[in-house]
């Protein structure tokens, strides 16, 4: 019978516009042993009246979650987790992921709450006094423009900001909406002690103490100077006022700069009630976008593209380049690392809404996207058929988009094939639901690689035709890899665009970790954390995470390479040509039609 040391990872999030917290127990050689979910919606829509996880407020744009409904869950999932016949006694480190930027408002009671638990009653029972504030606002909450307009100006630019913090300022990130509740509420802002993050909120429940925030999920608040390794006092003052900051400061605590390590064995209510072993260590908990990055070893140059209800690019890279237009976070693991993040509103629904535009496949049971990938593959790149045919280039949002930040339409443009000039709109639907299956999938990426490009180097690969004389070429700069993980990512045709547009100079990569990536990243996590310097503890740098896990990492299991996509020669050029028309395309665009 096997006795090794296990590890539980936990994520708190609403993927996919559903509301879960997910639990998943590795053994040491990345083996998953049990895992459990409570659906919010499914346990507890009745009694807490939430939709898709949240509950929202339109008049105000506010989007919220009940905090007792996420303390209530923890009870839940860890009784389902025991109830599968987890051994939770050989459990040697828990870590975990929750929703970026989300924040919890405790009160003066919590820390004693916390470490007072009782294993005899339940977690609500116990931290009812524990917050000033019931609820915790969601990433989807977009009630802050006005303290996104004082954040953005506040250094001098949205670019001074981001230089500084990562990120322009946006509706979701923590100060902006810190800023507000200071002002829309003054009264649970002025009781509240401390305010933790999604992520340091469960592992504050955990630890039985106020939990520091995570070095990689700091980064999504626009407070942390992240060049300076520090909180900004310029923009504290903005959030708290010049003589509020030492205030705010307790509030926000320390931020170690390690994301390994232990921040202390968990609470002995857990011992108890559960079953874990005194033992058992608490590491840093990350956000759920950080903790992706994690559900594999991501070298650096190597691209995640999430291919959802949304769509989302990550790169592990070096590299720190900020702009308002996208996000640098500090990687969750890797000091001197940066997780780069696009977030795009417009992904799998638009594509949908081009798709239903087609004629329906026929059949007994027939694939919904049959027509669209037809298309998409039996259409040129740009839809250039012959020589003096013009490039077409469109921008597809039913939804409101944020890259770039303008309202709901579509806009179709053609230019020049061989240089991208001579950029001219084109009147209406011009060219037909066809010839869009194509262009919307290339708009798509396009994006994507004009603002991932000054990331990325040229690479070295072996010709295909003489391995065996391991001659080589230099490529141009592309991603080494392009992982592709969501619904979309199950698409050939869709894939095959991505590959055209992003490259890969080793290819695309269909990844298989389940639904569950964000509490599996927690789960190496704590594995890392606690066995990167081979005793345990977990103390000092050791191994690096990615020499860790990649070690262990079976990749056989976890990834298939997707047939055909990558980079292609000379139709990787042929988007490079148009990637400037594209980028003033999109600068039209903001000009008439700017959110």
């Amino acid at each position: 019978m096997d006795t090794g040391p296990l590890y539980l990872g936990f994520d708190l999030s609403t993927q996919q516009l559903k509301g879960k917290l997910t639990t998943i127990v590795i053994a040491s050689d990345l083996k998953v042993i049990s895992e459990a979910k409570v659906d919010f919606d499914a346990d507890y829509a009745a009694k807490y009246k939430i939709k898709k996880g949240v509950l929202t407020n339109e008049d105000e744009g506010e989007v919220y979650a009940p905090v007792a409904m996420w303390v209530e869950a923890v009870d839940l999932v860890l009784a389902r987790l025991k109830e599968k016949g987890c051994p939770v006694g050989r459990i040697r480190g828990i870590s975990g992921s929750g929703q970026q930027h989300s924040s919890v408002y405790w009160s003066e009671h919590a820390e004693a709450a916390l470490k007072n638990l009782d294993s005899g009653k339940t977690l609500l029972d116990q931290l009812s006094d524990a917050f000033t504030y019931e609820f915790a606002p969601n990433w989807q909450d977009h009630s802050t423009q006005t303290e996104c307009d004082h954040f953005d100006a506040h250094l001098g630019s949205p670019q001074k900001l981001a230089d500084a913090t990562g990120s322009a300022a946006h509706h979701r990130f923590t100060g902006t909406q810190i800023l507000r509740m200071r002002r829309r509420r003054p009264e649970v802002y002025n009781k509240t002690a401390r305010i933790s993050l999604a992520s340091s909120f469960l592992a504050s429940l955990l630890l039985g103490a106020i939990a520091p925030i995570d070095i990689s999920d700091v980064t999504g608040m626009n407070l942390w100077d992240i060049p300076g390794e520090q909180w900004n006092e310029s923009l504290l003052e903005l959030t708290a006022t010049k003589e509020g900051v030492p205030e705010l400061r307790k509030k926000l605590g320390d931020v170690p700069l390690d994301g390994g390590g232990s921040f202390g064995a968990i609470s002995p209510y857990f011992v108890h009630r559960y079953g874990f072993s005194p033992d058992c260590q608490i590491a840093p908990f990350t956000g759920d976008n950080p903790a992706t990055i994690l559900s594999l070893p991501l070298r650096p140059l190597d691209a995640i593209v999430s291919l959802g209800t949304s769509s989302t690019f990550l790169m592990n890279t070096p590299n720190y380049k900020p702009d308002p237009s996208y996000h640098f976070m500090n990687h969750p693991t890797t000091k001197g690392h940066y997780m780069f993040m696009l977030c795009y509103k417009n992904g799998g629904l638009a594509r949908e809404k081009v798709r239903d535009k087609l004629p329906k496949p026929s059949g007994p049971d027939p694939d919904p996207w049959e027509t669209f990938n037809r298309h998409v593959l039996e259409t040129p790149p740009l839809d250039v058929r012959a020589e003096g045919d013009r490039a077409k280039l469109g921008l597809y949002f039913p939804l409101p988009e944020i890259v770039p930040n303008v309202r709901a339409c579509t806009w179709r443009f053609t230019c020049a094939a061989g240089d991208g000039s001579g950029l001219a709109e084109e009147p209406g639907d011009c060219w037909g639901a066809a010839a869009d299956a194509r262009v919307i999938v290339e708009s798509q990426a396009l994006s994507m690689r004009l603002r991932s490009q000054n990331l990325v180097h040229q690479q070295h690969s072996p010709l295909p035709d003489r391995p065996q004389r391991r001659q080589q070429q230099l490529l141009p700069a592309q991603p080494r890899r392009i992982y592709l993980v969501g619904g979309g990512s199950l698409n050939p045709a869709i894939a095959r665009v991505f590959g055209d547009v992003l490259g890969g100079a080793d290819g695309v990569y269909r990844l298989d970790v389940g639904g569950n990536a964000c509490a599996l990243g927690g789960a190496y996590k704590a594995l890392w954390a606690l066995e990167r310097n081979g005793n345990g503890s977990g103390d000092g740098e050791g191994e690096s995470f990615e020499e860790l896990l990649g070690r262990r990492w079976r990749e056989e299991e976890a990834v298939q390479k997707v047939l055909g996509a990558g980079y292609r020669d000379g139709v990787f050029q042929a988007y490079g040509r148009v990637l400037g028309a594209f980028e003033e395309m999109e600068e039209r665009v903001l000009r008439v039609a700017h959110n």
